[in-house]
């Protein structure tokens, strides 16, 4: 282990908690246990708000939910660069801060208007909390990779990590049974609320490390999209994401197509069959697994993988895991099958690949940290979303079959490997660490603006 305690004895319980799941020194385990519950916290006020829109969305229209990333990506346009232009005027605690308490106002503009019966607030508030999760995970991370130096965020990040897998069921949980014990939509979303004011208050509790730069202001006022666009290494990183939400995306449309035949198929040999209780019961069932299979693999995989595989092995996990769940679909899966692979490949997605996505951004300039990491984590996220609406659009006008449409993913998922392994490559240039596919070819310089 990273510290120099003379026996198992003087390690504190939860220093040897933390330590199932990665490798954390006794004078790290306050920093990583705050940063696991400020996580932890985030999630569940989010799972709290995500569960509320959908009744707030469909009692307006279902229909409305296929505009919602359209509009997502139109405000993020302003959104990003308004970000942007914070984060290098404010000390990082000013803006966590202020960008939180932000949230929660808006928060409180919906339930005053939700009361009052005012039209299009299902809507609005879809579209916001799409804007609020991503925003706020994606502040979280920046300022993890801001306190962390590589070396520490390495070895720290996959243990964090498991608040954010621990929080996203917990949050589901809680909110279903806060609607099955008859709590309204509105008191959800102050009790989401209050649980935004305590995560924002442990961003304060985090000491200042000598190795991060939590304490200062980025460099600039550029505008996320414009560093995006003047490195390739962050391009590489919003293209893998891009594809990668493309693969996920059209993949839930393969398994909800087989979910609403089989409830189709069902209905008229069962008397009384009720086809939306059929698909909700479904849906209940394969998310707990999901978020059961995350939680598994980031407490007890994900930390060893980046031990003895390093980046390269956490990068390439969720496209491989793809790779075959797509192949067994194309050549004639039911939906059982289906069901089991994608809950294989979302549980890497929300582990595995996220904890990766979250290194990718060690090597990198406190104001690529802040104002790329926003673009990249909101816009083109939203992006690859369009392009799978884009891509279903088109396969089901030509009426494909699910194993063409399988097939399709097929073809982004070979298109993820060649961008991860480039992306690799560049990784490797910026932080000098070898990659199995290929010897270094000689010190570089590294990024880091530790």
């Amino acid at each position: 282990m990273s510290d120099s305690s003379p026996s198992s004895t003087s390690v504190s319980w939860p220093t040897r908690v933390l330590r199932l799941a990665g490798d954390v020194s006794v004078d790290e385990t306050r920093d990583v246990v705050v940063m696991f519950f400020n996580i932890f916290l985030l999630l569940i006020a989010y799972y709290i708000l995500k569960t509320v829109r959908e009744p707030l969305i469909l009692a307006s229209g279902a229909e409305l939910k296929s505009y919602a990333a359209a509009a997502q990506a139109a405000v993020l346009l302003i959104y990003v660069p308004l970000y942007g232009t914070l984060a290098a005027r404010l000390p990082v605690n000013k803006l966590v801060t202020r960008v939180n308490l932000a949230m929660v106002v808006c928060i409180q503009i919906f339930f005053l208007t939700g009361t009052a019966g005012l039209p299009g607030v299902g809507f609005a508030f879809f579209v916001f909390v799409g804007i609020f999760s991503l925003t706020l995970i994606a502040q979280f991370w920046s300022f993890a990779n801001d306190i962390y130096a590589k070396a520490e965020g390495d070895r720290l990040f996959p243990v964090i990590a498991v608040g954010a897998t621990a929080g996203a069921p917990i949050g589901a949980k809680l909110a279903s049974e806060l609607f099955s014990h008859g709590v309204n939509p509105w008191v959800m979303m102050q009790i989401a609320s209050a649980l935004l004011l305590v995560h924002t208050a442990f961003y304060g509790g985090v000491r200042r490390r000598g190795s991060g730069q939590a304490k200062g202001k980025t460099e600039s006022s550029s505008n996320g999209f414009s560093l995006v666009l003047a490195s390739r290494y962050l391009q590489l990183i919003g293209i893998l994401l891009i594809v990668l939400n493309i693969i996920n995306t059209t993949g839930e449309y393969v398994l909800s197509s087989l979910v609403t035949q089989r409830a189709s198929a069902l209905a008229p040999t069962i008397a009384g069959f009720n086809k939306e209780a059929f698909i909700g019961e479904f849906y209940g069932d394969y998310f707990f697994w999901v978020n059961i299979a995350a939680v598994l693999l980031q407490t007890f995989a994900v930390s060893r993988i980046v031990k003895r595989l390093g980046m390269g092995g956490v990068l390439f996990t969720m496209p491989l895991v793809a790779l075959g769940a797509y192949s067994l679909v194309t050549i004639g899966a039911g939906i059982a099958l289906v069901r089991w692979v994608k809950t294989a490949e979302n549980a890497c997605d929300y582990s595995v690949m996220n904890t990766a996505k979250q290194m990718l951004w060690l090597p990198t300039t406190r104001e690529e940290k802040y104002a790329a990491k926003q673009a990249i984590d909101t816009f083109f996220v939203r992006f690859g979303d369009m392009i799978s609406a884009g891509v279903v659009f088109v396969g089901t006008h030509l009426a494909l079959s699910i194993s063409q449409f399988a097939a399709t993913n097929l073809g982004f998922v070979v298109l993820s490997l060649i961008v991860a392994w480039l992306l690799l490559r560049e990784y490797q240039r910026l932080t000098g660490v070898p990659v199995p596919t290929a010897p270094a070819t000689g010190p570089v310089r590294i990024a880091n603006a530790h």
